[in-house]
């Protein structure tokens, strides 16, 4: 299997691909669930087309805590089913699928009682290493233990000494959870998967009940066109209920939004070796380690705004800055926070009032002859989602006489992901073969894995390459022009916001770097003058319009102060500010 470059050539071609042949299933959506659907149903030896109306992950899928995790909280719940699976999906990711992009990270958890604490807590943590454990991919994660009071203020000197009794410390796994959804795409492109993105699905094909397909536009070009397809299913997640609404009949289940909002800040504003877990009234906080930075996060409140661009209001930061702050030595302020993100999890329906009650859960339906619809469920057990509802879109194929063989994606490394640590090994041979610094070739091994060889002949061909990026020192120029021709990003939000992760590790949310990125692609992505210019000006309002929302008391100004930045519109003669909207 040779991987596949996601160019601007390869995205003409699959949609040329998806207009004229007939495909067993096509997959909309692009975030975790779609990509790994594609890659599901490739692997099994189907046809298959994937479109994304925005960039891949750009939903959920890129706004999450970048934890691969069991779910501690669920033990509380008792629902160790969910736990188990989850601990098993963690373990397989970082044994087998994704090595280079999911890696073990410690957490700290700050005991308030004596005694019954220590038991009940110690209780709970130790049934989670016993569950990795006995899923059989738990060799790699260190058991916890616990610590007194002192022992626990060495790891995190920035505990205030009141705020704890003593600790324990677990393990759990970390993920960039929007390059891991890149590379699912580009890995089910590698197997034969037809995918782009900025293309969206404007209705569903039907004949008499059964959904044959989808109608959809290149929000690149405007052309409109039908793509044919044995079986269509629907994973866009927060968006189930719009996209199911398209084939005109009920669903059988309904999603419902909640949003949570992460902050991130510099590393050395929280001297600590380990991250940590709090309680909080209504649910836990992480603070997460992130290259150098921290990650805070999250809050779980109810959201029924825009679900394209969900926003922070000023409520939202001060929540999670009071929260940290009850046990830091040295609080943080607003001047600390260099990003805000926000993202909704797409939770099932159910009869509680309370977001963090609804079950994550996933459900799978074939309400209507040909559509399968995906939905609810956790980042960690995408996998399983995809396998669900691939297995129920070879079930209708088969009623139609096409076979297809069981899922084998348990065994399917990502792209990047085979020879990783043979590769990790030889990073200082890599080093001095490139002339780069042994930290940058680690930095590029821990994003692209062992197509680390792919950047490094960008840079032999043009050494200018090998220079950071003005603005976001973190990463290299070749980054920058390899999103284009590798990894799909067709614009400078796609590249600022998922490729590279500018706009939330800058205290200027990217307006530095974003005239050297755009001078970097002009070229691969063919802008004149005026797509320059509307890129450039359409990021600007984009962190205008979320500071300004920031800014905001509640929910409901925070997100008309969001909308002041309509998506960018690309240079066509047929797409219009509506089609992309």
């Amino acid at each position: 299997m040779q991987p596949v470059a996601l160019s601007p050539d390869y995205r003409t071609e699959a949609l040329r691909r998806m207009e004229h042949e007939h495909l067993d299933v096509l997959v909309i959506g692009g975030g975790v669930v779609g990509g790994g659907a594609a890659l599901d149903a490739a692997t099994r030896g189907l046809s298959v087309g994937l479109v994304e109306a925005r960039d891949f992950a750009s939903g959920t899928s890129s706004r999450s805590s970048k934890l691969v995790h069991g779910g501690l909280r669920y033990l509380e719940m008792l629902d160790f089913g969910l736990v188990a699976e989850a601990l098993r999906e963690r373990g397989l990711l970082m044994q087998r699928i994704a090595p280079h992009l999911v890696r073990p990270v410690p957490f700290l958890y700050p005991l308030q009682h004596r005694a019954w604490e220590r038991v009940y807590a110690g209780s709970g943590v130790a049934l989670y290493d016993a569950l990795s454990k006995a899923s059989g991919h738990g060799r790699d994660m260190p058991v916890h233990r616990h610590l007194t009071r002192r022992g626990a203020r060495r790891l995190v000197p920035a505990l205030r000494k009141d705020a704890l009794v003593g600790a324990l410390q677990y393990h759990d796994a970390q993920v960039d959870d929007a390059r891991h959804t890149f590379f699912l795409s580009r890995t089910a492109a590698s197997y034969g998967a037809a995918v782009a993105s900025r293309t969206r699905v404007t209705r569903l094909l039907k004949e008499g009940e059964r959904v044959v397909g989808a109608v959809v536009v290149d929000l690149e070009s405007g052309h409109e066109f039908e793509i044919r397809a044995g079986q269509v299913i629907n994973a866009t997640g927060v968006w189930t209920d719009e996209t199911q609404s398209m084939a005109r009949e009920r669903g059988q289940f309904r999603v419902r939004a909640s949003k949570g909002i992460h902050l991130v800040v510099p590393r050395d504003r929280i001297h600590s070796e380990s991250g940590l877990i709090l309680r909080t009234e209504t649910s836990v906080l992480f603070v997460i380690p992130w290259k150098r930075h921290w990650i805070i996060g999250t809050t779980d409140t109810d959201w029924d705004l825009s679900k394209d661009h969900p926003a922070a209001s000023s409520r939202d930061i001060d929540y999670l800055l009071e929260h940290v702050n009850a046990v830091l030595e040295s609080p943080l302020t607003r001047d600390d926070v260099e990003g805000v993100y926000a993202g909704l999890r797409p939770l099932l329906a159910g009869e509680s009032d309370a977001t963090s009650q609804l079950s994550r859960e996933h459900a799978v339906a074939h309400s209507v002859p040909g559509l399968v619809v995906i939905a609810g469920g956790k980042y960690t057990t995408y996998r399983v989602m995809a396998a669900d509802a691939v297995d129920a879109a070879v079930h209708g194929l088969e009623a139609d006489g096409r076979r297809a063989g069981p899922c084998v994606t348990e065994d399917v490394p990502l792209l990047g992901a085979d020879g990783y640590h043979a590769r990790w090994n030889q990073r200082r041979a890599l080093a001095q073969r490139s002339g780069l610094h042994v930290t940058r070739i680690e930095h590029l091994l821990e994003r692209y894995g062992t197509l680390v060889g792919e950047l490094l002949e960008l840079i032999a061909d043009d050494p200018d390459l090998g220079e950071p990026l003005p603005g976001a020192e973190d990463y290299l120029r070749a980054e920058v022009v390899y999103a284009v021709t590798h990894e799909g990003a067709r614009h400078l939000d796609d590249i600022l916001t998922r490729r590279l992760r500018v706009s939330i590790e800058t205290f200027d949310r990217g307006l530095d770097a974003a005239p050297h990125v755009a001078d970097l692609v002009r070229g691969p992505l063919q802008w004149d003058d005026a797509q320059y210019d509307r890129e450039l000006e359409h990021y600007r309002k984009r962190v205008e319009a979320e500071r300004e929302s920031q800014r905001q008391p509640d929910d409901q100004t925070a997100d008309a102060a969001r909308k002041g930045a309509p998506d960018v519109v690309p240079v066509s003669q047929h797409a219009t500010t509506t089609e992309v909207d």
